[in-house]
């Protein structure tokens, strides 16, 4: 059950962007599996992708076509990864980004493949194919939401957000669409992200917009800790909003498109981790006081990861004991737990290392049975900062990855 995640709402089309889906019955017969994105041309396109050593084969031509320039279409599968599959898992990507070239008449590189689901088993090209070719037929500007139920395997929420404002004296859009609930600690995004704008902007400056959202956005949320072997995420940009291509990320128009890319992007990390497999908490992870932002983070995420931790959040159990000793774990060089200062929302646990005098059991299980709620440490050695978002574990979350094959 998401945490507080209402269904998409207000999603606006982005103009020079068109979505199809189709079903090809990939993992399971009678919902849609395949999705079609298709830019108009001159669409500045941008990723980034998973750091993971066994990247899946429509990871490695997705980025090789989009370093290449002139993409013109994404070709996105449900249920089935591509991971793990050598050589023949690229002849099979490449053989339907060469289906869907035919249809619409554009040369194989204009295609960027992506899959999400099962690693290690090969595509079924033979059903894929023939959907493939008449994905073209259906496109659409309005179907964003439809796109987004189509990628989903755990999740149980479509996600889906817009954004609209002016940059560069013109209304600009920007739309994007995520999906991930389990195999979550993005190393660079999450596991399929796809934003788009009208926004007029140069590849290069669009990169660099893309890269700083990221680090800010889907770098920073962890449900338990594992890198996908596909995480891919691509912002593209088809200028349709017209007016003079914004080639400074720093500028004032360059700014301005960042902030509404940058609320779209954390919007849906954050969903991501409400809908984290079986999560019934978001939790919010502060930790202040760090020398450098590094290893703030260092101590973030492993509070985030720790199952120690995870299972004590699910059963709202204020073991603030496993706080401590995910902190002393986090590998900050010369850390004194003297100065380390622990809280639950506004309730402090811990002072100078030690239990706090006025803290309750009560207090703390308290904040700890709210579906949201905030943990910070301040580890009394500097001013840098850094915020992490996770979930708990729970009894679902064994239960989804137990079955996730059956």
């Amino acid at each position: 059950m998401a945490v507080n995640l209402p269904e998409p709402a207000d999603i606006l089309p982005v103009p020079g962007v068109r979505l199809a889906t189709g079903a090809a019955a990939i993992k399971r017969a009678g919902r849609d599996d395949l999705v079609l994105i298709a830019f108009d041309p001159d669409t500045s396109v941008a990723g980034v992708f998973t750091r993971s050593a066994f990247r899946a084969a429509p990871v490695i031509l997705a980025e090789a076509h989009i370093d290449r320039g002139g993409v013109r279409a994404l070709l996105i599968n449900s249920g089935n990864a591509n991971a793990a599959t050598g050589a023949r898992g690229l002849e099979d990507a490449r053989s339907l980004c060469g289906a869907l070239a035919e249809a619409l008449d554009v040369p194989m590189e204009a295609v960027a493949p992506f899959s999400t689901g099962v690693i290690g088993e090969r595509l079924p090209v033979a059903r894929i194919d023939p959907v493939v070719r008449t994905l073209p037929q259906s496109l659409d500007a309005d179907n964003w939401l439809t796109a987004g139920r189509a990628i989903m395997t755990t999740d149980t929420v479509a996600k889906v957000r817009s954004r609209q404002d002016t940059v560069g004296g013109r209304e600009v859009v920007v739309t994007g669409m995520a999906k991930g609930a389990g195999m979550i600690r993005p190393d660079m995004a999450t596991m399929l992200a796809f934003v788009c704008t009208d926004a007029p902007v140069k590849p290069v400056c669009l990169q660099s917009l893309l890269d700083e959202a990221v680090n800010l956005t889907f770098n920073r949320i962890t449900v338990d800790g594992d890198t996908s072997t596909n995480d891919s995420l691509i912002l593209a940009a088809t200028g349709a909003a017209g007016g003079a291509a914004i080639d400074d990320p720093s500028s004032t128009d360059g700014r301005a498109l960042f902030d509404l890319i940058l609320s779209v992007c954390g919007e849906l990390a954050q969903a991501i981790v409400r809908d984290g497999e079986g999560a019934t908490k978001f939790v919010t992870v502060r930790v202040t006081g760090g020398q450098d932002e590094g290893e703030c983070l260092k101590a973030a995420y492993t509070i985030a990861e720790s199952p120690l931790v995870k299972t004590a959040l699910f059963a709202s159990d204020p073991n603030w004991g496993r706080l401590a000793m995910a902190v002393g774990r986090a590998g900050i060089d010369g850390l004194d737990p003297a100065g380390v200062q622990i809280w639950f929302d506004d309730v402090k646990v811990m002072t100078d290392g030690l239990k706090d005098s006025g803290y309750t059991e009560e207090a703390g299980a308290g904040v700890l049975a709210r579906s949201e709620f905030v943990i910070r440490v301040d580890l009394g050695r500097g001013d840098r900062e850094a915020v992490v978002w996770t979930s708990d574990f729970s009894y679902d979350y064994v239960k989804i990855n137990a079955e996730y094959r059956t």
